[in-house]
């Protein structure tokens, strides 16, 4: 029985990479030319000069209110494209189902084998061909269910859909299918297995499990592992698919071979130094939903090295929060790329950070600069203008020794009292 999904996995990193970069000109034409939404967001690019990763972080980030915005502006016209621009589908057999997240986004499900690219993240979970799944995300507006049972079938495996909720028929159904594992929220696996326990009833097939959709902390992949279950986190989005999946060595997350992962500083599109926090960017190779530059908002960072299992792709460390920070001070919305504008102004700045404290309606904003600057006084005082030039709001400076500022994404830390 293979290690690996696929030779992919442990491709030489250089190897990896200029694939990625050989696939990128094409796909970014490709979107220019198929999506009226890339056409209009990329009408001043080049594609071909968009070869490397320098060139692609010039590219401008689509956000997900974004998306939503150009979305709800198409629905508003008659005959207009319920998916903004950005699909290169149609409805038929192209684009087989159609799935809706809060706002509501809507989102194209495309007619390939493993659209969503969910079978590596299975595989590296344990699951192996002729298993049967037990599937417990939900199969109604959001696309999770079909995003896993596609993926399970491109591995060869058979799925019951069990959906959410109806807990005991859940357990029944487990006990007499016995099926090798489970995929779904990891909260409602422990229902199940506590239901299990309060009806004598056990469920011995169960022995992993993938889990997605909410925070899995080493308390709860600990009892489960009590329990013989030996539960993998995955990373997917109803925008992109696959993203990063949790492997056996249990250190941080590989990234999906089907992206191209950036993390940029907050309200940004510009790439942090590798290890520190910022927030995850992904441009897919998908040929029915192109997107560039999409910035999920979540939080994460390149971890060092490659996987111990062997598998040579980036690792992230996983979810660390999200990124959208704007916060309401003094009757005015401030925003993470308002701060980042500030930095860029003063070459001396490395990081910056606005804590905001005391009580609502009597705020404080103060602004920690890491610098080396040996004239603090006087980039004290400019940094003081340019905040109140860009915020329209008046702020405290306070100048930091480099690599004082908390390494966790934040550009705006919100620390009043509401009581």
């Amino acid at each position: 029985m293979t290690k690996y999904f696929d030779a992919q996995e442990t491709r030489d990193h250089t190897a990896r990479e200029s694939a990625l970069m050989a696939a990128l000109p094409g796909q970014l034409a490709h979107a220019k030319n198929s999506s009226i939404a890339l056409g209009q967001i990329l009408k001043d690019v080049n594609p071909a000069a968009v070869s490397s990763r320098q060139a692609l972080a010039g590219l401008p980030v689509t956000r997900k209110h974004e998306l939503l915005e150009r979305q709800q502006a198409s629905r508003e016209r008659v005959g207009g494209d319920v998916f903004g621009g950005f699909s290169t589908q149609v409805y038929g057999s192209h684009m087989p189902r159609i799935f809706s997240s809060p706002g509501p986004i809507y989102e194209p499900e495309g007619a390939a084998k493993d659209y969503w690219r969910m079978a590596r993240a299975m595989f590296a979970a344990g699951f192996r061909p002729g298993e049967l799944i037990h599937n417990c995300f939900s199969y109604h507006f959001v696309p999770a269910g079909s995003m896993m049972e596609s993926g399970a079938h491109a591995l060869g495996c058979t799925v019951f859909a069990g959906g959410t909720g109806q807990t005991e028929q859940q357990v029944q159904a487990i006990a007499q299918l016995q099926p090798a594992g489970y995929i779904g929220t990891p909260s409602f696996l422990k229902i199940i297995v506590d239901k299990a326990a309060d009806m004598g009833v056990a469920l011995p097939s169960v022995k992993k499990a993938m889990f997605g959709g909410e925070a899995f902390p080493p308390s709860l992949r600990d009892w489960f592992a009590e329990r013989g279950i030996a539960g993998y986190q995955c990373y997917a989005t109803a925008d992109l698919g696959s993203i990063a999946y949790e492997t056996s060595a249990r250190d941080g997350l590989v990234l999906d071979e089907g992206v191209i992962v950036e993390i940029v500083r907050p309200g940004t599109g510009d790439p942090v130094a590798p290890g520190e926090v910022g927030e995850v960017v992904v441009t897919t190779l998908n040929p029915d939903y192109p997107l560039v530059r999409f910035g999920t908002g979540d939080l994460s960072a390149v971890l060092a090295g490659p996987c111990p299992t062997g598998r040579t792709n980036t690792r992230i460390k996983g979810w660390m929060g999200r990124a959208d920070q704007t916060t309401k001070i003094r009757g005015m919305f401030v925003h993470p790329g308002q701060i980042a504008d500030i930095a860029r102004r003063f070459p001396e700045v490395a990081r910056v950070r606005l804590v905001v404290t005391g009580e609502m309606a009597n705020d404080t904003m103060t602004l920690k600069v890491e610098t080396a600057c040996a004239g603090p006084d006087a980039l004290a005082s400019k940094i003081g203008e340019a905040i109140r030039d860009v915020t329209k709001l008046r702020g405290q400076v306070e100048l930091v020794l480099p690599g004082s500022l908390p390494n966790d994404g934040k550009m705006i830390e919100d620390a009043r009292s509401y009581k």
